[in-house]
């Protein structure tokens, strides 16, 4: 096989809501120069226009057409901020990070129609010099062939303070206790739901966050890359 020839690379980043996947794969990305896929936050855009529109989430007909017709943009700051996300062209990042959209998300998530229309925007996303996917199923579904795959996790209590910080951060009125119920919550939702459940690749190298900074996780997945 030609180098030319050889598939676009991938890294995929798996984990729980709260595990810390979106920061580091985002500062992964940046380090490789490879491109991002924040997966969580299509189903996350689809949630919330579904919920802007005040359609029912357990209409999955509706959901589906809603995953289908959502217009979905990811814009770069460039400024090492966060990547911000429109959807249907309106700035919705900060929204899309609650935990009310998050709920949604996972209940959506669920509905197998609505996993396949994102399939191709998620596939749209591998492109060179390589890509840092994260999301629930990357190396177990979306990207079965990437080269490396994580499996990033963090107890229930570590990733409810995470998020607690994150939110208050935002000026957003969260408590640590409402968190952690929801959290947990999720965890059992997504790891049951028949559909691509939450759960690392047989190939997966799992890193347990609890208790880490974020920069010896990032150098712990960098170290998985071989060199070209």
């Amino acid at each position: 096989m030609s180098r030319s020839d050889k598939p676009i690379p991938v890294l995929t980043i798996d984990g729980p809501s709260g595990s810390g996947k979106g920061t580091v794969a985002r500062i992964v990305a940046e380090r490789l120069g490879w491109h991002l896929l924040d997966s969580g936050a299509l189903y996350r855009a689809v949630g919330y226009a579904a919920s802007m529109a005040g359609l029912d989430l357990s209409d999955s007909e509706a959901m589906t057409r809603c995953a289908e017709t959502t217009k979905i943009t990811f814009r770069d700051p460039k400024d090492g901020r966060e990547t911000r996300v429109y959807v249907n062209s309106h700035d919705s990042t900060d929204d899309l990070r609650t935990e009310t959209v998050g709920a949604v998300a996972s209940a959506i998530a669920a509905i197998p129609s609505v996993r396949t229309a994102l399939v191709d925007k998620q596939l749209s996303f591998r492109r060179t010099p390589g890509l840092v996917a994260d999301g629930r199923d990357m190396g177990t579904v979306i990207f079965p062939d990437a080269g490396v795959k994580v499996f990033l996790t963090a107890s229930a209590e570590e990733r409810a303070k995470r998020r607690y910080k994150q939110l208050k951060d935002k000026g957003l009125n969260v408590t640590l206790a409402s968190l952690l119920r929801e959290i947990e919550a999720r965890d059992a939702r997504d790891a049951a739901r028949p559909v691509a459940p939450l759960k690392p690749a047989l190939d997966a190298v799992l890193i347990d966050s609890t208790g880490m900074p974020v920069d010896a996780v990032v150098d712990k997945v960098l170290s998985l890359i071989q060199p070209a």
